[in-house]
This record gives C-alpha cells, structure tokens and sequence, in this order.
C-alpha cells in the first residue's frame, strides 16, 4: 500500500508460523508537507521505537510474519483508536496525532496544529492501511492454522517521568488484564524473563497493559491471541542520541525474546 507522495505505507514479511508481529512504532519517515508544519524537534523521531526490526530479525528465520510501517508515530500513531480516546483514562498518553514528545515539547509550530481534516487525511492514508494489514494477515494465518498469535513489538526508554516514575522493568508484558491472550499467558512469559540469567526485570499487565491493537484484535475466544511487549531501551541500545544499536546487549537480549515467542506459541497452540 503506497500514500499519496508514493513511499510505501508499511511493509509486510510473511512467514510460515501462525505468528505476525507488528512494530507500529518502528518508522521513522515524515512527509515534506507534514514537516512543513512542525517544530525541528519531530525531525528527531525521538519516541521512535528504535532498531525492533533488527533486533527481531532472528524472527523471521523462524518463520513469523513481520508488520512495519514506513512514517513516524508523529505523522500518526497506528497504536491508538481512530477516535483518539484515552486508552488510560486519568493517565498522561500522547494521541491518535501527537503534538508533543514524550518529554512534552512541542512537535507543531504556532497555528499549525493538524486540524479535523487533517487527521482524517492521514487516518486514511496511513492509519487505515495498516490496520487493514493487520487484519488480512491474520485472517490469512487462522486460515491456514487455525489459531495465530499477535506478537506486538515496542520499546521505550527506561525513564520517562511523564508516564511512570523511575526506572522501567526490562519487559512490560499486556494482555489488556488477561482479556486479549490465553489466561495467565502474561504471567508466564514474564515468569520466564525473570528465570533467565541475564538479570532482567519483568511486569505482567503493569503501566503498559497492551494499546488498541492488542486490545482490538486480541480475541482469545476466536483464536487469536495478542500479546504487547514494551521493551525498556536499556536492554539494546543507546537511550540517548544517536540512539545507536548495541550489538552486545542485543545478543543478549534476544534468546530471551525467542523463547518468549516459542512459549507464546506453544501456549495458543494448546488453548
């Protein structure tokens, strides 16, 4: 699917497991006329969910099906409602069009805010095709398997006082309560973080429960299991610009995001 200035809105690998995993935060790309109308700091991309794709690879030699988009989640966000409710009511977020970063500077110039219009141009042209996406591909994989698991992928750094205060467990595992997955599935899976030797920290359905995509297509009860990871930045990379792979930390990182997925799998395979 392409958007009107011609780059591709997302690109879709598709592999042999009953498993798609979506990393709606990975792009980076912002069109000119939206460029136009922001502040120097949305150049940066900063709230990028930086690198899953690389770190994610080893995925696809397993055979899962990877999701990702093109454009920034400044342009728009593909993990909130089309409507832009608040997926934590009484909690700070950033919406549907941010207008500012995570650290609350502003990403629009003086009296250029998107207006209505605006953000139905967009959720047409880049919102709705991935989630089309979505919805094809699993459809596509229940058909074949009969079940499939949502893998959502996103990262954060490990200190954004906006949202939680001090440092962030290494895995945020959600399941929207237990409400988008195989019951205790989330508890599980962080069980196994915590048993790894690597030192990490892990949370169930903690400050990052799942955000609309898990919480709109996980329906366990017509085999399709969603589950959300938000990944603390620490445990990859470099949280602070030039926000640069860490090819140690990855490495290390990694077999414990594979055996997180074959537990996943096993574990929907078996509801």
């Amino acid at each position: 699917m392409t958007a009107s200035n011609s780059a591709p809105v997302f690109s879709l690998h598709q592999g042999s497991l009953p498993l798609l995993i979506s990393i709606p935060h990975l792009g980076t790309r912002i069109p000119d006329d939206i460029a136009a109308t922001m502040t120097p700091v949305a150049a940066r991309t900063d709230d990028c969910d930086w690198h899953l794709d690389r770190l994610y690879a080893f995925a696809k030699s397993l055979g899962a099906s990877i999701l990702t988009p093109t454009y920034a989640r400044y342009v728009i966000d593909l993990n909130r409602p089309p409507d832009g409710a608040n997926l934590y009511p009484g909690q700070d977020t950033t919406g549907l069009l941010p207008v500012d970063t995570f650290d609350k500077e502003p990403l629009y110039r003086d009296g250029r805010l998107p207006d209505d219009a605006e953000v139905a141009r967009r959720r047409d042209a880049y919102w709705k095709p991935y989630h089309n996406a979505i919805v094809s591909e699993l459809a596509a994989l229940k058909a074949k398997h009969g079940k499939v698991l949502l893998w959502e992928a996103h990262s954060i750094r490990s200190h954004v006082p906006r949202f939680f205060e001090g440092r962030l467990p290494d895995f945020n595992l959600g399941t929207a309560n237990g409400a988008s997955a195989a019951v205790g599935l989330a508890d599980e899976l962080a069980a196994i973080v915590e048993a790894h030797d690597g030192g990490y920290t892990a949370v169930a359905n903690g400050r990052f429960k799942g955000g609309y995509i898990t919480r709109q297509y996980g329906q366990p009860e017509q085999g399709v299991h969603a589950v959300q990871l938000e990944l603390s930045q620490i445990t990859y990379m470099q949280e602070q610009m030039p926000y640069s792979y860490d090819d140690a930390l990855a490495a290390k990182v990694q077999p414990v995001l594979e055996a997180l997925l074959k537990t996943a799998l096993a574990r929907v395979a078996a509801a």
